[in-house]
């Protein structure tokens, strides 16, 4: 009788932590409270979150990073973003070949890069803002016009990434990252660029900044709502990704490719993968949402298209 109750006594904590133990589903749930939009893909062995990321994001969009955390916390892996390998010699490079990323080639003015109209535009804005944009390049433009008329990038929250590195780190749950990029890559990729290849970034920017400030905090309430092809039509979203290095031929193709191969890889993994991945990458046309759903992956999340 003794040993049966001592069975029972023992039984009882084993099973007490069996139902206190994370479920996937409790995971996935708790990720999903936190508000921000999210695709679920079930694997033979467990499940994958993508959580689809834009950056900004406003301190007035209503989110709770807090349950990301915890999810992340309980998760089996953490997949984000590539990171660039800077050393100490690509930083001097920077500093001694600054020119080359700030200001047009030689003597040439936009003006010779530029039809009339789009000089027309550029020229308009700069008297406004009391800025010379004839000798700066269209990427340092482009970048200046959306964080002084849009104030891009000031008041906001927590990026997803930075609050699931951040709980992974504090969790000891393994990161692995989509890529990692050689500095000098990145670098000489930036260098070697024409100036035409980003006038396509320069006028996007000014079409975001002639529809006004309000896009910013619009495309933070639609990413939210889980309206993703209102994000994505959004002038803030579109510029960004006019820009290098998403519209770069050779890095932006490599940036996309990566996260197929890195999900698909993940779908062999047992127990729960979160991978963090830029929306426009997730969900524009022919993204990566498009290619796991042609390979037949099974996306359960917001209509993205």
């Amino acid at each position: 009788m003794l040993a049966i109750v001592a069975l029972a006594g023992l039984a009882a904590p084993l099973a007490a932590q069996d139902a206190s133990a994370p479920t996937e589903s409790s995971i996935v749930v708790t990720a999903q409270r936190s508000g921000a939009p999210m695709w679920t893909i079930d694997t033979p062995k467990g499940t994958i979150i993508l959580v689809g990321e834009i950056r900004a994001i406003p301190k007035t969009t209503p989110w709770q990073p807090d349950r990301l955390k915890d999810a992340t916390a309980q998760a089996s892996r953490v997949i984000l973003g590539a990171r660039p390998k800077i050393s100490p010699g690509d930083i001097f490079r920077i500093m001694f070949s600054g020119s080359k990323f700030t200001k047009l080639p030689d003597d040439s003015l936009a003006s010779d890069y530029l039809d009339a109209a789009q000089w027309a535009r550029l020229e308009q804005l700069g008297t406004a803002q009391e800025e010379d944009y004839s000798r700066q390049s269209f990427l340092l433009t482009s970048f200046q016009l959306l964080r002084k008329e849009l104030r891009f990038n000031r008041d906001t929250a927590e990026d997803a990434s930075d609050v699931v590195k951040e709980a992974a780190e504090k969790a000891d749950v393994p990161i692995t990252r989509a890529a990692t990029l050689r500095g000098e890559d990145i670098i000489d990729n930036l260098a070697e660029a024409e100036p035409a290849a980003h006038i396509p970034c320069l006028t996007a920017a000014m079409d975001a900044v002639e529809v006004g400030p309000d896009i910013v905090e619009q495309r933070g309430a639609d990413w939210r709502r889980y309206d993703i092809p209102a994000v994505m039509a959004n002038p803030l979203e579109t510029a960004l990704g006019q820009c290098w290095p998403w519209a770069d031929e050779t890095l932006g193709s490599e940036l996309r490719t990566i996260w197929v191969d890195q999900i698909s890889e993940a779908s062999s993994a047992s127990g729960v993968t979160l991978a963090v991945v830029p929306l426009r990458v997730l969900a524009e046309s022919g993204g990566v949402l498009d290619q796991l759903a042609l390979r037949g992956f099974d996306i359960a999340g917001p209509e993205w298209k």
